[in-house]
Protein backbone atom coordinates (compact mmCIF):
# COMPACT_ATOMS: atom_id res chain seq x y z
CA UNK A 1 0.00 0.00 0.00
CA UNK A 2 2.57 2.32 0.90
CA UNK A 3 4.30 1.83 -2.69
CA UNK A 4 1.25 3.07 -4.48
CA UNK A 5 0.90 6.00 -2.17
CA UNK A 6 4.25 7.03 -3.21
CA UNK A 7 3.76 6.40 -7.05
CA UNK A 8 0.72 8.42 -6.78
CA UNK A 9 2.33 11.49 -5.40
CA UNK A 10 5.24 10.86 -7.99
CA UNK A 11 2.28 11.31 -10.49
CA UNK A 12 0.45 14.37 -9.06
CA UNK A 13 4.47 16.14 -8.57
CA UNK A 14 5.14 15.82 -12.22
CA UNK A 15 1.72 16.23 -13.66
CA UNK A 16 1.60 19.55 -11.46
CA UNK A 17 5.27 20.70 -13.26
CA UNK A 18 4.16 19.53 -16.66
CA UNK A 19 0.89 21.67 -16.88
CA UNK A 20 3.28 24.75 -14.97
CA UNK A 21 5.65 24.56 -17.73
CA UNK A 22 3.21 24.39 -20.23
CA UNK A 23 1.08 27.59 -18.90
CA UNK A 24 4.44 29.05 -19.04
CA UNK A 25 5.61 28.12 -22.13
CA UNK A 26 1.98 29.20 -23.75
CA UNK A 27 2.14 32.57 -21.88
CA UNK A 28 5.46 33.15 -23.48
CA UNK A 29 4.89 32.18 -26.80
CA UNK A 30 1.58 34.52 -26.64
CA UNK A 31 3.31 37.38 -25.23
CA UNK A 32 5.86 37.06 -28.41
CA UNK A 33 2.82 37.17 -30.89
CA UNK A 34 1.80 39.74 -32.39
CA UNK A 35 -2.75 39.40 -33.08
CA UNK A 36 -3.34 39.46 -36.56
CA UNK A 37 -6.16 42.12 -35.64
CA UNK A 38 -3.38 44.30 -33.72
CA UNK A 39 -0.49 43.93 -36.80
CA UNK A 40 -1.21 47.40 -37.97
CA UNK A 41 -1.47 49.41 -35.18
CA UNK A 42 2.09 47.77 -34.36
CA UNK A 43 3.34 48.98 -37.39
CA UNK A 44 2.25 52.10 -36.69
CA UNK A 45 3.82 52.14 -33.21
CA UNK A 46 7.35 51.15 -35.14
CA UNK A 47 7.12 53.21 -37.94
CA UNK A 48 5.08 56.08 -37.79
CA UNK A 49 3.66 56.84 -41.26
CA UNK A 50 4.31 53.32 -42.45
CA UNK A 51 0.50 52.67 -41.86
CA UNK A 52 -1.60 51.85 -45.37
CA UNK A 53 -3.86 54.39 -44.00
CA UNK A 54 -1.87 57.47 -42.87
CA UNK A 55 -1.58 60.76 -44.53
CA UNK A 56 0.93 59.96 -47.75
CA UNK A 57 1.68 63.51 -48.07
CA UNK A 58 3.78 63.85 -44.92
CA UNK A 59 6.25 61.00 -46.28
CA UNK A 60 6.97 62.87 -49.48
CA UNK A 61 9.88 64.72 -49.23
CA UNK A 62 9.45 66.84 -52.33
CA UNK A 63 6.33 68.83 -50.44
CA UNK A 64 8.45 69.89 -47.66
CA UNK A 65 8.64 74.19 -47.59
CA UNK A 66 11.18 76.09 -48.70
CA UNK A 67 12.43 78.85 -46.77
Amino acid sequence: MEKSNRNRRIFIIVFIAFVALFAYISYDMSSRTTAPWNKPKQLNRALPGAAADSDSLKLDSLLEEVE
